[in-house]
This record gives C-alpha cells, structure tokens and sequence, in this order.
C-alpha cells in the first residue's frame, strides 16, 4: 500500500490565545475531539496518532484523555516544523499501510515572551547566548534586515504585511488578536530587533490542532468533501545556510530548507506554484513571511515590495496569505501550529472560511512552517 492516496477527513482546533488553569494536555484532546466530530468518527476508529508538543515531555500521554485503545502513538518534535511532521508522519502510516485511519495533535502551553534558552541544549556554546542571537526576535531582525539591504524592500512593505494579517484575524471568530492596525501604527510601534517592531512579530501562547487522515478510498466514510494531501516533505538545512541558531555567516552561502522542502513538494504533487490558490507561510515576523513568500517560489526576490503594494497577498489578490491572520494574528504554540494551518486551508477549500473565505473557487492549498535549528515542511492539499 505504498501508494495509498490519503485524504483528510475531519479537522479541529482549540483556539490559540491564554487559558489560565487549563492543562496543554487537555488543549489537545478538545482539538482532537473536534477533529472527530468534523469528520463523524469516534477516537475508536483511529489506529495511529502522532502528538507534537514543545513543552510537554510526553504528549503522547493525551490519550488518556481520549480513551487507552492500545494503539500506537508517537510524539513528535522538530522546533516549528513539529505540526507539518506529524501529519506528514500521519500521511506516511497510512501510505505505508500501518493505518487505515490516523491522528495528528499538536498542543503547546508558552510562558509569556519570546522563545529563549540555554544553548548547550542545541549544540551551541555559552558565548552564543551572551551575544543575543540565541534569543528569536534577535535573529529575525538581523535576518531580514539584511534581506531588506540585498533585495530592496522597505519597512513599508513590512507594515503591509503585519496589518494584512492583523485585518484578517479580525475577520477570524478563533483568532487571539482580532484588533485591525494599521500600516502606520504597526510601523509606530516600538522596536524591539531593527527593523522588527512590536506588532511585526508574533507571540508565543496556548492551544491545541488536529487533524483526522484516512485512506483516500474511505473518505466518503467521513465526509463528502474530502480534502487531500498531495505532498507532504521536511527538509532540514543544507551546509552554507544562515538558519536559526546558526552561530556565523557563511561565506559561501546556500539555499534555505523552505527552498528544498517546497521544490520537492512540487515535484510530488506535480503542480508549480502558479497553480496554488490558497497559502499559509510561516510568518514568525512579518519580515519572515516576506521572504518565504520568494523560497517556496511564488515570487522573486525583491518582488515582494511590489506583490504586497497590489494587495497581491490579501484575502481579495492572486495569492491570499495566511486568511486566518497566521502567527502574527493567532500566536504560535509550537506544536499545534503548523496544523492550525492544515485547518485553515481545509475551511477554505471546502468553502468553510466564514467572512474570511477566499473568492475563485480554491482548489489547491499549500502550507509551509520553519523554524529552528534550520527545518522546514510543505503541505499541499487539494479537493
């Protein structure tokens, strides 16, 4: 059964945001139980689950939440690509034939700010946290501001992009920051890394996603309009590349892992990127969805300035971007982001967005996550 086609059958979401008294553990269950009942199906039918989580140790441990079927249950981390493998892990069981039927969870509980650490636990020496990088906002800043310097784009076109995502969360009833700003107040904002300010990043918080995947030829089980999963690809950083945590610039530089992941997507789904409707790309900062909009292909280099100034990306242009408000509008728990993409597009494709529905009759989605220490997965769907 190696090549099973795989479809989605149901999806659901615990909304991100804060919950004071609430276990990450049981975040993920609800998201899990609302991915069921989208679909029709009982925790029974699923005869293999992948649970990611950055915080919790052993988030396979939901199922004691969800009911002690025997099944086999693995738990997933790979930074902010943790959502993308689990359902590619998911996709690949069923694929592979050890399901028929099969679970994605992501849950994670942040502590207020941004992400730090010690940086032994990635490899790194003491004097690498001492210098700042090791803190994300840090890099970041320092990432697109020298992209910006290359490739001219203006802190303008960021302001753009921050104020598009914050407009399409307010748009968003499950989003956790749904206030529209605009360009001028997004740009008004305090610094926190040049040219990064406040409203440009996003906020670690709380919540929980879900995804329910079966055999293709069993979808009509669960629903009459199946979702599928087209291509599901990671890639981790190549020698050269300048990635998160990376403790020097390259002289010789190389492509990023959003690069390789999304050209092999492609190739597996036999699709380019003028055929996608609908995207969602990690937008850890505004400056970070400028340039994954250029590695997974959809523009060149230094396009983007003109892309964003026609409204190219907003909910109404060619190639809507993060229609929910991506990380910037609805924070980012680790481990359940990457499949509140995998939701979104799903609505969207089924027609299920609400005010934020997408117009044109979409067809093919993509999502795409990236994140430290330099790893990157692409999803694309299709109805």
């Amino acid at each position: 059964m190696s090549g099973t086609d795989v479809a989605i059958a149901g999806v659901g979401l615990f909304p991100f945001g804060r919950y004071d008294g609430k276990m990450c553990l049981e975040m993920g269950a609800d998201a899990a139980r609302s991915a069921l009942a989208d679909a029709g199906a009982q925790w029974s039918d699923v005869q293999a689950a992948f649970v990611g989580s950055y915080e919790v140790s052993n988030p396979d441990a939901v199922v004691g939440l969800l009911g002690l079927t025997g099944i086999p249950v693995r738990a997933v981390f790979n930074g902010c690509a943790t959502g993308g493998t689990s359902l590619q892990m998911a996709a690949q069981a069923i694929r592979h034939g050890e399901a028929d039927v099969a679970m994605a969870i992501g849950m994670d509980k942040h502590p207020r700010g941004a992400f730090a650490g010690d940086p032994a636990t990635v490899g790194l020496p003491e004097w690498y946290g001492r210098t700042g990088m090791f803190l994300t906002t840090h890099f970041f800043g320092t990432k697109i501001n020298r992209y910006m310097h290359d490739h001219g784009v203006t802190r303008e076109t960021l302001a753009r992009v921050a104020a598009k995502n914050f407009a399409n969360g307010a748009l968003n009833p499950q989003a956790w920051r749904r206030k529209r700003i605009s360009p001028a107040d997004v740009l008004a904002s305090e610094v926190v890394n040049y040219p990064l300010t406040r409203y440009m990043y996003c906020g670690p918080d709380e919540g929980g996603a879900a995804v329910l995947l079966c055999r293709a030829d069993l979808a009509h089980r669960f629903t009459s309009t199946p979702v599928f999963v087209r291509a599901a690809e990671l890639r981790s950083r190549l020698a050269g590349a300048f990635e998160v945590q990376s403790p020097s610039l390259p002289l010789r530089s190389a492509p990023s892992p959003t690069v390789q992941a999304s050209r092999a997507a492609y190739e597996i789904a036999g699709i380019g990127p003028e055929d996608v409707d609908v995207a969602q790309l990690q937008d850890t900062d505004a400056g970070s969805e400028v340039i994954h909009m250029a590695e997974n292909g959809f523009c060149a280099d230094g396009e983007q300035e003109k892309w964003v100034a026609e409204g190219a990306t907003e909910l109404t242009g060619r190639l809507p971007v993060n229609t929910d408000g991506g990380l910037i509008a609805n924070g980012e728990p680790i481990g359940a982001s990457g499949l509140r993409q995998i939701y979104e597009i799903v609505l969207q494709l089924q027609g299920r967005a609400g005010d934020r529905q997408v117009g044109g009759d979409p067809r093919v989605g993509y999502t795409h996550l990236y994140g430290a220490p330099g790893a990157s997965a692409v999803t694309i769907l299709s109805r």
